[in-house]
């Protein structure tokens, strides 16, 4: 058992409501146990610049977290200034364009705007899941007042994060457990299986390939169970969208 009382392989209390914004196209608030995200999604019917002409729309992502959600007082981030913050961004926004045919989406933008009110671990991999959630809103909107043709979307995505420590793997990490471990990975997968993204990292000891696969089936088995939070909120814009 965990500290705070989980087994090795659960999922802190996960938590999705939607429509928390009044003037987003879609919005969600995103709780991992302490940690809490703020999603947004914004349409704009161009595409950037260097898409012009290609009949091809885009996904993209902000980060970034508030002065106070964390256990000290962090000077609140302008624009992108830390290297970390500007990796995050491009984290979920390479995620969600995993989850949309560009295409079908045609010459239009939408941005995840991605807010840490809380931070217990997590933030980026929270942000990755209540990301998804938000962009399907915004698009079902989106297609109910003709804006797009038809749904793009072609997978669920989600993320979380994985834990080495002692031969013990810890899935869904809080601040504690992140500070502590030698080993911890972010995960972000597909419905289908697929992975989209895997960052780890070893800051004693190095892992063995055995111990990548069962961090990989346990980040699995986490995955699974959020894409099951996810379809109970938008389950059915994914079945709208024909899949």
């Amino acid at each position: 058992m965990r500290a705070d009382g989980r087994r090795f392989d659960q999922l802190r209390d996960i938590k999705i409501t939607p429509n928390v914004s009044e003037y987003a196209e879609g919005s969600v608030m995103v709780e991992f146990g302490k940690t809490r995200v703020l999603c947004t999604a914004t349409y704009e019917p161009k595409a950037p610049q260097w898409l012009l002409g290609t009949g091809a729309g885009w996904v993209t992502a902000e980060y970034g977290m508030l002065p106070r959600s964390t256990h000290t007082r962090n000077k609140r981030e302008k624009s992108m200034n830390s290297g970390r913050t500007q990796e995050i961004s491009r984290l979920i926004g390479r995620s969600l364009r995993a989850a949309v045919d560009l295409k079908q989406l045609g010459e239009k933008q939408i941005i995840i705007d991605c807010d840490v009110i809380n931070a217990d671990g997590g933030t980026r991999t929270a942000s990755v899941t209540g990301g998804y959630v938000a962009l399907a809103l915004a698009l079902k909107k989106l297609h109910a007042v003709s804006e797009i043709k038809s749904l793009p979307l072609i997978n669920y995505v989600s993320a979380i994060s994985v834990g080495l420590h002692e031969g013990n793997i810890f899935l869904d990490l809080n601040y504690d457990e992140d500070s502590a471990i030698g080993t911890d990975m972010n995960f972000v997968m597909t419905d289908k299986g697929s992975f989209v993204e895997v960052q780890g990292t070893a800051e004693h000891t190095p892992f063995t390939r055995d111990q990548l696969f069962k961090m990989m089936e346990v980040a699995d088995k986490g995955c699974r169970e959020l894409f099951i939070h996810q379809a109970a909120i938008m389950g059915e814009i994914y079945r709208i969208a024909g899949k």
